[in-house]
């Protein structure tokens, strides 16, 4: 296979793609939650997935890649991801967005750190620091001693543990499956995770007319979002296209001043920066030793 082109102009407006994507998802999950509880959002989240899924791969003739090998791995990974996911829309109910968002870029910090625990891999001492800063950066973001801490925080860094725990599994996985292989197993035992949580009190929420097409964009943005970002990674080096993913920081800040009435926190943003530089140190290090 030869390697595609270095064109980061392009992958920056794939990345454009996927930070709008995100930030729909986060808008879309606050217009749903007077109406759906999180696991309703995941159940139809998950059918819509299903859907695009088998269209887009039977339009591709990619379906035949779709395999039961290593399922056990498929489990650990989306109960990972469907846990993050309901805690992330949970939290996105209980704390300002800047917040939830600057949080969540703490998930490639807890990858080195379960990395070292699940595939073996050594933590150098930039990876440790850059561990020690990220986590810094959660306790400016946190503040855990101002005005006692709150539960939205601790659930949304919940959430980043379990999405690292994601990325873990994920790795595993790309050494024997396809991208079409694992968004099939993704968006089928989700829907199945989904069906359970949500029925199992015999009560499933069907949304209203003016809901679907927040639903829809719950549904379809998080394929694209990660569409997105693969496609901009295919491209350009991780070191360029994670920086521009920290865009949705200031993006979702706005969007929660300018739609919820949340304050622009400078705690938030200076901890946010603190993040980004742990992550951005760490993927300068890794991109030098490829050199």
């Amino acid at each position: 296979m030869t390697e595609a082109p270095y064109r980061p102009l392009l992958a920056a407006l794939w990345m454009t793609g996927a930070i709008g994507s995100f930030s729909a998802m986060a808008v879309a999950g606050r217009a749903l939650s007077d109406e759906l509880d999180t696991f309703e959002m995941m159940f139809y989240r998950s059918c819509i997935g299903v859907v695009l899924v088998l269209v887009i791969g039977g339009a591709l003739g990619r379906l035949t890649e779709i395999t039961t090998r290593n399922l056990h791995l498929h489990i650990g990974r989306n109960m990972c991801h469907f846990t993050g996911q309901n805690l992330w829309f949970f939290a996105l109910t209980l704390i300002p967005l800047a917040q939830l968002f600057a949080l969540e870029f703490t998930t490639p910090i807890w990858v080195i750190l379960l990395a070292s625990l699940f595939l073996g891999e050594r933590i150098t001492r930039v990876r440790a620091f850059c561990a020690a800063l990220g986590f810094a950066g959660v306790l400016i973001v946190a503040r855990p001693g101002s005005a006692g801490l709150d539960p939205g925080l601790l659930i949304a860094a919940g959430a980043a543990v379990c999405f690292a725990g994601t990325f873990i599994f994920t790795k595993l996985l790309t050494r024997t499956a396809t991208v079409t292989c694992i968004l099939f197993w993704l968006t089928v035992m989700q829907l199945v995770f989904g069906l359970i949580a949500t029925g199992y009190d015999g009560d499933i929420a069907w949304p209203s007319g003016a809901a679907w097409p927040w639903v829809a964009v719950i549904g379809a943005g998080g394929l694209l979002a990660h569409l997105c970002v693969t496609n901009a990674l295919t491209i350009a080096p991780a070191s360029v296209v994670v920086p521009l993913d920290f865009l949705r920081l200031p993006l979702i800040a706005i969007i929660g001043m300018l739609f919820y009435n949340e304050p622009l926190d400078a705690w938030v943003l200076l901890g946010a920066g603190v993040i980004f530089a742990a992550n951005y140190l760490n993927i300068r290090s890794e991109t030098r030793k490829m050199t």
